[in-house]
């Protein structure tokens, strides 16, 4: 059974875990998230997930950007998007 402790480092290595496949970290840092791998199969799990993910979006094709709006054209829908906003706070929604 996980305790509150082990709970909380699930958290942190949760949370850098993009940064240790990048090898972004410090070696301490390297060490410390593979001994906690070493003993906690939800994250072995979330690691194995997040290497998947990382690999099939390498294996998509990124689409051509559009150009930028022009500013007179980015303005009007600023504007329309202001006016949907407020009215949308008139009604409470």
């Amino acid at each position: 059974m996980e305790t509150g402790k082990h709970k909380h480092d699930c958290k942190e290595v949760f949370a850098l875990l993009s940064e240790y496949l990048d090898a972004e970290l410090d070696a301490e840092r390297c060490d410390e998230i593979r001994k906690h791998l070493d003993d906690c199969p939800p994250c072995i799990e979330f690691l194995e997930s997040l290497k998947r993910t990382v690999s099939l979006c390498h294996g998509c094709q990124t689409a051509e950007q559009p150009p930028p709006l022009n500013p007179e054209v980015r303005e009007k829908l600023m504007a329309a998007y202001r006016k949907s906003m407020q009215n949308r706070a008139r009604q409470g929604l």
